[in-house]
């Protein structure tokens, strides 16, 4: 791992420009606002932006990262876009008083690999649609499920930390963060079947579907129990799933900072490709597998882009649920009205308003007022969260304009 004096120098620039920003007590006071919400005592619904087109947004050298160390370009690239987010959006997003630096975990994964067509790339070569190979056809097929081999790469660990350690000396402090468990099982396995091919095999095949999913479940308990081994969970990150967890009790009193185990923790569940199937199938083929693994953990953010207004009773079957995802296919009032109080509801605006030939931002503060309407009305501790934009047009200021807005409607709340 060698850096140059030059890339040293970029490093530390970027680590003191963010270390300014970190020190403002703005930052002080959105931490107290995401621990009230998250704690069910909301002051105000809390704004985030997140999973940007990145692509589009490098309208300077502010984004262009130049080091090319695969671990210090990482670190790097999440500096660059912290400062932006910070300097060029009005959201409140925290930027934590320590920098954070992944800790080397690897994992052979389990088994098996998506085969994939792309379809379509955008004129920066990104692929922007693809088509999936059906990996799993018969019951032999599961056995390419396998547990993966989750490793902590002490001695890599000990040079970054060394490293860490000369480069940002009296700038700013960094903590090494572990994993966030993602146990969206039917991301994966979408991914490797193809979406048609699960649909149909929920229908045809309901006994290969949940000898399926068993032994994927199987696989990843196997995972949770190496990681717990290694202490290699993350208690430092503050987000899951892109939603700030500043939590009371998480990490939890007792909790070993050396040795983070999926208790401390938060982890996220999701099952978006069953926006598309009904209640009972959502109850028969993720409910089960799902109150195996997150008991594991300390909380559980659940849902993305899936639709959950019809099927929020069979959802909270389901053990640590604090968020779910309240997304643009739901809809919102019947959403905030089945929502039990102690669930944050975690509304997740339209992305499409930002990807259209012209801003409307008529339309866009009426899709926020009518989520924070539809909260107020039923008492709902509320977040929004604008995420999976794909395309802003190539124009930036639809960004900074969106959380311009919103801030406005969250500040009149």
């Amino acid at each position: 791992m060698q850096l140059t004096q030059k890339e040293i120098g970029t490093l530390r620039t970027l680590a003191s420009l963010y270390a300014a920003l970190a020190a403002e007590p703005v930052q002080y006071e959105k931490r107290k606002l995401w621990y009230a919400l998250n704690r069910g005592s909301m002051q105000r619904p809390m704004i985030l932006i997140d999973q940007m087109p990145w692509n589009e947004l490098r309208v300077d050298d502010s984004l262009i990262c130049t080091i090319e160390d695969p671990y210090w370009h990482g670190v790097e690239n999440q500096l660059r876009r912290d400062i932006y987010k910070a300097t060029f959006l009005c959201t409140d997003a925290v930027l934590t008083p320590y920098l954070q630096l992944p800790r080397p975990i690897s994992s052979t994964g389990y088994g098996v690999e998506a085969h994939k067509q792309t379809l379509a790339t955008d004129n920066t070569n990104d692929v922007v649609a693809q088509r999936f190979e059906n990996q799993l056809t018969c019951e032999e097929d599961l056995e390419k499920i396998q547990t993966p081999v989750i490793t902590l790469d002490i001695a890599r660990e000990k040079e970054i930390r060394q490293l860490a350690d000369h480069i940002f000396a009296g700038i700013i402090d960094y903590k090494m963060t572990g994993e966030t468990m993602h146990l969206g099982l039917w991301d994966w396995i979408s991914q490797w079947m193809g979406v048609e091919n699960c649909y149909f095999a929920l229908i045809d095949e309901p006994e290969f579907v949940h000898a399926l999913m068993q032994r994927l479940t199987d696989a990843v308990i196997g995972a949770i129990k190496q990681l717990n081994e290694i202490g290699g969970f993350d208690i430092y990150s503050t987000y899951c799933h892109c939603s700030h967890t500043f939590s009371d009790d998480l990490p939890p009193a007792g909790c070993d900072p050396e040795h983070p185990v999926s208790q401390d923790s938060w982890a996220f569940g999701l099952a978006q490709l069953f926006t598309s199937v009904s209640p009972a199938i959502t109850a028969e083929f993720e409910v089960p597998y799902m109150q195996q693994l997150f008991p594991y953990f300390g909380a559980i953010y659940y849902g993305c882009c899936d639709r959950l207004d019809d099927r929020l009773d069979v959802i909270l079957k389901m053990p640590k649920i604090r968020k779910v995802s309240c997304s643009p296919w739901s809809d919102r009032d019947r959403f905030a009205e089945a929502l039990p109080g102690h669930i944050i509801m975690s509304n997740k605006p339209s992305p499409a308003l930002l990807a259209t030939d012209s801003f409307d931002e008529d339309a866009v503060r009426w899709d926020i007022r009518h989520t924070m309407q539809a909260a107020k009305r039923n008492h709902k501790n509320l977040e929004l969260i604008l995420k999976d934009l794909s395309t802003v047009r190539y124009d930036p200021a639809r960004l900074r304009r969106w959380s311009q807005i919103a801030t406005e409607e969250a500040m009149a709340f």
